[in-house]
């Protein structure tokens, strides 16, 4: 593992005035440090919640979404033993307005002042995103953290990041068999089967999540190979499900498997309903669908994460489903950019 390179060095300081602390080095990422990052990764969560949450396929997955680079939107920091002491990346080609930071600093190295360094290069690299949006719009850059991670809030808050929303992840775990789901009239429910087009299935989630706070509209044609490419790992078209009214999507429930450290999981990805069909109870069906098939694969528990403070009222769904909150992720942002705001804060009539 090559951890120094003096052009790559003078690259990633041009970002930060805040000298690294001696002793370390710093250089973007290749593909090849994906398992070292990984490992990092899982070092961090280990200690806050005592299990890891990444794996090597997601992280090169998210490491090769279209639009991201890696020679500019991640770091890595090494100790002078060579070891990967922590990362920052900033993810913006998904939504601009809205830079998503992520910091990790390995437990040995927390108090070496690098998270610092670390931060400070995230809020350049996306201060970026300012020339990708339209004069007028405000940008704010996101993060977020474990409910229970002090060190990660307070080096957020040290960048000034302030707490601004809660998101839960939430589980249940079936003894029995799900109970059995009637479908509004009208409503018939098929899969995504293999080789089907995928286009329609975004543009019926484009047009759900309009309804979801922090949502921002992008082409249709620069965010379907994002939105496919975040599919590659892990899709199942018998795990698709839409409701149907006619050649109408009236909801859809995008399921996979998702591994924790108590192994694979089914996952519910996507849930939604359009705004003309709801209040009909598509969506409790269509999750209790789910959880049927899951159930009848052999799995025991499912999981989906959400909005703790959902537009649509979906956490009143999930606990009338009889789902759980397991963990709670705290939303940060600080605002690069005062202007008008684009993102989706409240439902409009």
């Amino acid at each position: 593992m090559d951890t120094h390179n003096p052009e790559k060095m003078m690259t990633v300081n041009a970002f930060v005035n805040t000298p690294l602390p001696r002793a370390f080095q710093a250089r973007p990422a290749t593909l090849a440090d994906v398992e070292a990052a990984v490992d990092l990764m899982n070092a961090c969560t280990i200690k806050v919640i005592g299990e890891s949450d990444e794996t090597v396929e997601n992280v090169r997955s998210n490491w090769q979404l279209p639009g991201f680079r890696l020679d500019t939107d991640v770091i890595l920091v090494f100790s002078d033993t060579g070891a990967l002491a922590g990362l920052a990346e900033v993810e913006d080609a998904r939504s601009p307005m809205t830079p998503f930071l992520e910091v990790y600093v390995h437990p040995d190295y927390e108090q070496s002042g690098i998270g610092g360094f670390l931060g400070e290069w995230g809020e350049a690299r996306a201060r970026q995103a300012i020339e990708r949006v339209p004069a007028e719009a405000r940008v704010a850059m996101h993060a977020a953290t474990y409910e229970q991670d002090t060190w990660y809030r307070g080096l957020l808050e040290s960048f000034g990041m302030a707490p601004m929303r809660h998101f839960w992840s939430m589980r249940i775990d079936m003894d029995a068999p799900p109970e059995s789901v009637t479908w509004p009239e009208g409503i018939t429910l098929r899969t995504h089967a293999a080789g089907d087009d995928a286009r329609p299935v975004l543009h019926a989630r484009r047009d759900i999540w309009r309804d979801h706070w922090g949502y921002t509209e992008q082409p249709f044609d620069e965010e379907f190979p994002r939105w496919w490419h975040q599919w590659q790992e892990g899709y199942d078209p018998s795990l698709w499900f839409l409701a149907m009214d006619g050649e109408t999507i009236a909801g859809i429930c995008l399921c996979k498997y998702r591994e924790f450290d108590e192994g694979l999981i089914g996952w519910v990805q996507t849930l939604g309903v359009r705004r003309e069909y709801r209040k009909r109870g598509l969506g409790l069906a269509l999750l209790r669908h789910a959880f049927g098939v899951f159930y009848g694969r052999g799995s025991r528990s499912v999981g989906l994460g959400v909005d703790a403070s959902s537009l649509t009222g979906a956490t009143r769904l999930y606990f009338n489903a009889g789902m759980y909150v397991k963990q709670r992720f705290d939303v940060y942002e600080k605002e690069l950019r005062s202007g008008i705001d684009m993102v989706t804060h409240e439902l409009e009539d």
